[in-house]
């Protein structure tokens, strides 16, 4: 049986001594280490629902991701203070994970949460599963760019996988081995 930090640890990341040392020595600790990841809940949904209309011509409604709470997903935000920085979504089953939805807001971009949100999802799914999939516009250059950073490979295509304005816009399939 797990012990009741491990249990709370599935809910939120956090570092005390980050936290601590960003008050007594501001300048010791980098923005990016104030950030954290936490499970997101409904309350959430408001400022996620938000970067993902900012985000997407194609956007998600609302019950989507409430969906994907209620159906157990794992749900995680990035978070600095009160807002949120960006989101991710997962599903797990019969030794396979699929990332769903991984977005950082527009204004957040290019300060590593999007490669911080992987490298969580990557974590806990290396504990479950063997193979990681996803699927990304190829109109998404820097998305592309950091999954095969992070050791992605593309395996296939989707045609006509995505909504796209004036008709339909394949999608990429990536895959990586996690054992």
């Amino acid at each position: 049986m797990r012990g009741l930090f491990d249990r709370l640890k599935d809910f939120i990341i956090y570092d005390a001594d980050v936290e601590f040392y960003a008050k007594v020595f501001p300048d010791s600790v980098s923005r990016k280490d104030l950030m954290r990841l936490r499970k997101m809940n409904p309350t959430d949904l408001v400022q996620v629902v938000a970067i993902e209309k900012s985000s997407y011509t194609f956007p998600w409604a609302e019950d989507i991701f409430k969906d994907c709470l209620n159906t157990g997903y794992d749900c995680w935000v990035c978070e600095l203070g009160d807002d949120i920085l960006g989101y991710c979504i997962m599903s797990m089953a019969v030794g396979e994970s699929h990332i769903l939805n991984l977005c950082v807001s527009p204004k957040e971009k290019k300060q590593g949460i999007g490669r911080k949100l992987l490298e969580h999802l990557i974590s806990i799914a290396s504990k479950k599963a063997e193979m990681m999939f996803l699927e990304v516009r190829p109109s998404n250059i820097n998305a592309i760019a950091l999954y095969e950073n992070m050791g992605f490979n593309e395996i296939g295509v989707r045609k006509n996988y995505y909504e796209a304005v004036g008709g339909r816009e394949d999608g990429l399939m990536f895959a990586l081995a996690l054992i």
